[in-house]
């Protein structure tokens, strides 16, 4: 790797208490000396970069990402997808277990850590909950953890059964495991097709009601107290009764965390109407009350993380009638555009809360390593230029998929380079 100086760049890293502009330089080794009065001379192996209006970062971390593979490398594949994430900003992604087969095994939770063996982009893995996502049997969860998965869920599935989600909160308890959910009561929700309210009732669809998704939150809340304040998680969380589950048991010192979506504090569920099917995900696009109730959960500290539950799909799954059409859109390449521009820019929150949300956050809720910017620490950092205006479009994504509604908006702020692992991604978007 060539060596990169970064002239009057500004670092924040909230976790060590800096906030500075600063020379940064960094070659494969890391972060070394980097003198103001250095020049560009004759060595071509030196970048100087004019970084007025760029931040760097600790490493920005999507806890939340479906990279598709194995089984389903039609829509994604580890490359391509860690290739979406270099370039949407990103060195750490969490991949989730609703693969075919699913990550519930020694063997699948290996193969992925061999296919990501060498990635600039760090591949941590969420492997399932239960054998096969189906809820009847636990996975070999310890044996999981010592494989290197980091937290268990049966994403894409809730967890139904109260007693089996006891069973799993006991049998983490002597190794403090993470167990998140997708939380949502089917019973509630089968052949749903977007949020259930106004929007559904004109359109004349299957609404999925916000308590499908309050009654998980609420009895998994619970079940964590009850088998001894265990780790919790919920994943994309999208309404307000679960904003205030989570607010009131942090205030009881309960150890529940949670993530958002930036599709759940932009748009409401009258984007199916302009957007159609690429507008439809799981859970559904809400209403502008709870839309509300997130970023209020964002600025007061409710909220631990934003995630992009970056879902890729097939065109042909995404371009059909609406009920068929299948859950999801693309996140890890909008996601930084999208969070300063509607809440950096909207003043819903600050720099650092940002970078909080989007590395500090999830790396202490998966009990990662949290990067330093002191000299000679390795270079994991994500650099933004904070002014620039771009809009997404396909051509510039790495995805082998192209489901988003994010398409063709005029965004503020987006990246320009990761640093990790001696390696060095610039951003094509």
């Amino acid at each position: 790797m060539s060596r990169y100086l970064f002239k009057h760049i500004r670092v924040i890293s909230p976790i060590e208490d800096i906030d500075e502009i600063r020379d940064l330089m960094i070659d494969e080794h890391g972060i070394i000396s980097y003198p103001v009065s250095l020049e560009k001379s004759d060595d071509s192996s030196l970048h100087v970069i004019d970084a007025k209006g760029f931040i760097a970062a600790p490493g920005f971390v999507d806890m939340h990402v479906h990279l598709r593979e194995p089984g389903q490398e039609y829509k994604e594949t580890i490359a391509t997808g860690t290739a979406a994430a270099a370039n949407g900003g990103f060195t750490d992604v969490v991949c989730m277990p609703n693969t075919l087969p699913a990550i519930d095994s020694r063997i699948i939770l290996d193969y992925i850590k061999n296919k990501a063996n060498g990635n600039i982009v760090n591949v941590h893995i969420c492997a399932a909950t239960t054998i096969g996502r189906e809820g009847e049997l636990l996975s070999p969860m310890i044996e999981l953890m010592e494989s290197g998965a980091v937290m268990f869920s049966d994403d894409g599935s809730c967890v139904e059964s109260p007693e089996m989600m006891r069973r799993a909160f006991d049998y983490l308890a002597p190794f403090d495991g993470l167990l998140t959910q997708h939380c949502e009561e089917h019973s509630l929700t089968q052949d749903f097709v977007m949020h259930e309210g106004e929007v559904s009732a004109e359109l004349g669809v299957k609404g999925y009601p916000s308590i499908a998704e309050e009654l998980i939150v609420s009895r998994d809340i619970q079940l964590a107290k009850h088998c001894g304040n265990r780790r919790y998680h919920v994943s994309h969380m999208s309404t307000i009764g679960s904003v205030q589950l989570v607010r009131e048991a942090k205030q009881r010192g309960q150890r529940v965390s949670c993530e958002v979506t930036p599709h759940h504090f932009i748009l409401t569920h009258e984007a199916i109407k302009t957007h159609g099917s690429q507008a439809k995900m799981n859970p559904p696009l809400r209403e502008q009350q709870d839309v509300e109730a997130i970023l209020q959960g964002l600025a007061d500290g409710t909220i631990d993380a934003i995630a992009t539950d970056h879902a890729p799909h097939a065109e042909h799954e995404k371009h059909c009638e609406l009920g068929l059409a299948a859950n999801g859109i693309l996140g890890l390449e909008t996601c930084i555009g999208l969070t300063i521009t509607h809440l950096v820019e909207k003043e819903v929150v600050s720099l650092s809360r940002m970078i909080e949300l989007l590395s500090i956050g999830p790396r202490r809720i998966l009990k990662l390593q949290q990067p330093s910017f002191h000299e000679g620490a390795s270079a994991c950092m994500t650099i933004i230029d904070v002014n620039a205006e771009w809009t997404p479009i396909p051509e510039t994504s790495k995805s082998k998929s192209k489901n988003s509604p994010f398409f063709g908006t005029r965004l503020k702020g987006k990246p320009v380079y990761v640093f990790n692992k001696g390696q060095v991604f610039p951003s094509e978007l």
